[in-house]
């Protein structure tokens, strides 16, 4: 999506790009779900992922943190990392559909326990997650579960689109905290009452730690393990993997992260996140500059 200036008029670009979003997901919703879903998948993975160079950044990817992979097995996965956007983005648009599928999801692991626990004693609890399956059938859940969880987001660049965006994820479940100043207080102040925040740690962060991902430094935030040593949360690595029928979930919830110091419990995160992405390649956003600080270091390299 096209950036733009905060403060300023809507740009016709950031309409135009609405209103195609608009469009699309209205001739999808003329289909039954179980349809419309694929459809979106097969649509973002031959027709978006060519035109966007999406395939080219999956590509770029997969050659840093897996060479080792046949060329058979990278070609799949260039068709279906896109296959899998495309499905969450409907699935997302699709509210009262989704949330039927929510309900259905079973939600297993040794985590599981240890958040009924904690929220028993009134303990904090924050759930880490990344850009795998569909991340938002886990706080979806909870929350149909009767857990008050509370969702991070980032804004999306295109103002017009970020609006839809938001409403439409309200619908799966609140409250939501925009990343930023104000959104972090509030933040705070609702897991200091015992409640439940899900955060996803998977984005380069330049002010991050350059820990290891997939062999990679991989600059990384350390915010989650601050927030759960200072509040004495309890920290949960949770994963909503997609099942091989395409439409629905299974959610693992993992051993909560022992509380030791933030850089420890933060390389425990992507580690456990590799060992998911490893065993569903396809579930994870590849697109993603994860190791950006290292590509650009390396085309500094290579020009001099």
């Amino acid at each position: 999506m096209a950036k733009a200036k905060s403060g300023t008029s809507l740009t016709l670009r950031e309409r135009l790009q609405d209103w195609t979003v608009a469009l699309v997901v209205g001739l999808l919703h003329l289909l039954p779900y179980r349809w419309r879903v694929p459809l979106a998948g097969w649509l973002a993975a031959e027709i978006v992922a060519p035109l966007t160079g999406m395939r080219r950044r999956i590509a770029t990817n997969l050659a840093l943190a897996r060479p080792d992979l046949p060329e058979a097995e990278r070609r799949r996965l260039i068709r279906a990392v896109p296959d899998n956007l495309g499905r969450f983005m409907i699935e997302l648009f699709s509210p009262r559909d989704f949330l039927r599928v929510v309900a259905e999801t079973p939600f297993e692991g040794p985590g599981l326990a240890a958040i009924e626990q904690a929220t028993a004693e009134g303990r904090g609890v924050i759930a880490v997650s990344g850009h795998f399956g569909n991340y938002d059938v886990f706080r979806s859940g909870m929350i149909q579960r009767g857990y008050k969880v509370g969702g991070l987001y980032r804004p999306m660049n295109n103002r017009a689109f970020n609006t839809r965006y938001v409403r439409t994820i309200e619908t799966l479940g609140k409250p939501l905290f925009r990343r930023g100043r104000q959104g972090f207080g509030e933040m705070l102040r609702f897991l200091r009452k015992g409640n439940m925040l899900a955060i996803l740690h998977d984005q380069h962060m330049g002010k991050g730690e350059p820990l290891s991902f997939f062999g990679q430094p991989a600059y990384t935030a350390l915010s989650a393990a601050q927030l759960a040593l200072k509040h004495d949360a309890l920290l949960v690595p949770v994963y909503a993997v997609r099942q091989p029928d395409g439409i629905s979930f299974k959610v693992v919830l993992e051993e909560p992260i022992a509380h030791s110091d933030e850089r420890t419990m933060m390389q425990a995160l992507n580690d456990s996140l590799e060992a998911r992405v490893r065993a569903h390649m396809g579930q994870w956003l590849w697109t993603h500059q994860r190791w950006k600080t290292q590509e650009r270091e390396k085309r500094k390299a290579r020009k001099g």
